[in-house]
């Protein structure tokens, strides 16, 4: 594992303009607790504007912390490129992608392209074929249901060991950490329920990974 090994932050699904500002109090507290790199925000869908309002309120503190911030927002019809430009994102996160090359032909000026939620073997040399800037493993689903630990374990494992495209190996439970730290992922991600009412637990992380770094 490497020595600049960081963590990445996982927002809660369908964050909406009633929970925003805790959710940004929250995120400044995370982001200046340990070495995070990018943080995920899952949206509600709305109209472009309204999510382009809310990207632009997360858009500070995270890169004030030295950190990415990629859009995300399952079940939008409308141009996520578009909301995470206007809003100052760095880039956008897909799951389950479908049009991983347009995107990133739409995606430049070193804006950042994510996917995750993919299943099979196939599915994720695929998505790296398609020139995504990492793949995430893990995480929960919209409908709350995250993919066995076991599955994430061994494709992070996989992933890292073959392919140069970075991965984030997420963290939906503290006992889990460690494991995917030594898998040799670029980035540990930490799901919402994690970090977002806990404020040790990204220090906590972060110990961890500097424990598998010594």
């Amino acid at each position: 594992m490497s020595s600049t090994q960081r963590l990445a932050l996982l927002g809660p699904h369908n964050l909406d303009a009633d929970g925003i500002d805790a959710f940004a109090a929250a995120l400044g507290a995370a982001c200046a607790a340990g070495a995070v790199a990018a943080v995920i925000l899952r949206l509600a869908a709305t109209d472009e504007r309204g999510l382009t309002a809310r990207v632009k309120q997360i858009a500070p503190i995270t890169q004030g912390c030295g950190a990415a911030l990629l859009v995300a927002c399952p079940g939008f019809a409308g141009d996520l490129v578009s909301v995470a430009t206007r809003g100052g994102a760095d880039g956008v996160h897909v799951d389950k992608p479908r049009d991983l090359k347009d995107l990133r032909e739409r995606l430049r000026d070193g804006r950042i392209l994510g996917a995750g939620g993919i299943e099979t073997k196939h599915g994720a040399m695929e998505a790296g074929e398609a020139g995504i800037d990492y793949l995430m493993f893990g995480g929960l689903y919209p409908d709350g249901v995250a993919p066995e630990a076991e599955t994430v374990l061994a494709r992070a494992e996989w992933w890292a060991e073959i392919f140069e495209t970075p991965c984030v190996a997420v963290a939906v439970n503290a006992d889990e950490i460690a494991s995917l730290a030594a898998t040799g992922a670029e980035f540990v991600g930490l799901e919402s329920g994690l970090w977002l009412t806990q404020p040790d637990a990204v220090a906590q992380a972060q110990r961890l990974l500097e424990g598998q770094a010594a």
